[in-house]
């Protein structure tokens, strides 16, 4: 078989997956950019042109809003402790005198094997209000006089929100920092030994900016999955959160198409969302890189 008809075949093997990423992905992409401009009536299939209407509403809508502010607080309050956490295990883990690594490591990627609503639910069954297992520990060891109300205090109802997912992801975190850490030559430690610096000095000024690469690369995907969230803030605390403080962006984009139909305006929130995140993206990216410059000229 010549060189031509190999490739005629390479093509006819690799048809089937182009077909259904363009099926299942690309058109969807632009479809829903189409319906966005459009009120859709889904039983009726009727779509009338509004033009930018969609997205004039979004912009004006408190709601809108305050789930992209609690987005935002949701994933500091879950981030900032997740890489504290992922990257003082991981070097603990790195040094030659801890045993029992691998079966840390795995015990610590556990929890991200979950599926978020079972994170959601398990969560919600410790922090409910009367009778969550949180609040039963709280009252009988004469932490708290009365149970507290973790559902509808906003601030309270967030931090157990970045909670579970800090507990989820913490562990994926330290498999990418691990990395990061094997691939620094054992030379550079030594020779900063031999230059008398001790193990602070170490991991400081040598561990630290070596890790800069890694520790972005978690920090982008951190920023676009954490944007993103969406089922365990669905499951937290269900049917009972009467003050909207764990409404992600994503959780409003599903309630105004799929709850509210209102395709259109659902998929102009899609689409603002995928701006929002694309921006703090590249405001990470770009701060990086000028810190980077900045201790280069140092």
């Amino acid at each position: 078989m010549n060189t031509r008809k190999r490739q005629k075949w390479a093509y006819l093997f690799i048809a089937p997956f182009f077909l259904s990423f363009l099926t299942f992905s690309i058109y969807p992409i632009f479809y829903s950019l189409f319906i966005s401009f459009h009120d859709y009536n889904p039983l009726t299939l009727k779509m009338t042109p509004v033009g930018w209407s969609n997205y004039t509403r979004l912009f004006g809508s408190n709601y809108f809003w305050s789930s992209v502010v609690n987005t935002v607080e949701i994933w500091l309050i879950s981030i900032i402790p997740q890489l504290t956490i992922a990257l003082i295990l991981s070097l603990i883990l790195n040094e030659r005198w801890v045993k029992g690594k691998n079966a840390l490591r795995s015990i610590y990627y556990f929890p991200n094997l979950i599926t978020p609503i079972t994170i959601g639910m398990l969560f919600t069954l410790l922090f409910g209000h009367p009778g969550g297992a949180i609040n039963n520990l709280l009252v009988s060891s004469g932490l708290a006089a009365e149970p507290v109300n973790f559902p509808n205090t906003p601030i309270l109802s967030k931090i157990v929100g970045g909670i579970a997912i800090c507990w989820q992801n913490f562990g994926y975190n330290i498999i990418f920092i691990t990395a990061g850490l094997h691939s620094i030559s054992s030379d550079v430690y030594e020779a900063a030994e031999v230059d008398g610096a001790n193990a602070w000095q170490r991991t400081t000024q040598i561990t630290m900016p070596l890790l800069r690469p890694i520790m972005l690369y978690i920090m982008i995907t951190s920023i676009i999955g954490g944007l993103q969230i969406f089922d365990i803030p669905k499951m937290l605390f269900n049917g009972s959160n009467n003050n909207y403080a764990t409404r992600t962006m994503v959780l409003y984009m599903y309630e105004s198409a799929f709850q509210n139909w209102q395709f259109g305006y659902g998929a102009a929130a899609a689409y603002t969302i995928a701006l929002i995140i694309g921006a703090f993206s590249v405001l990470t990216i770009v701060y990086n890189g000028a810190r980077g410059r900045e201790r280069k000229v140092k």
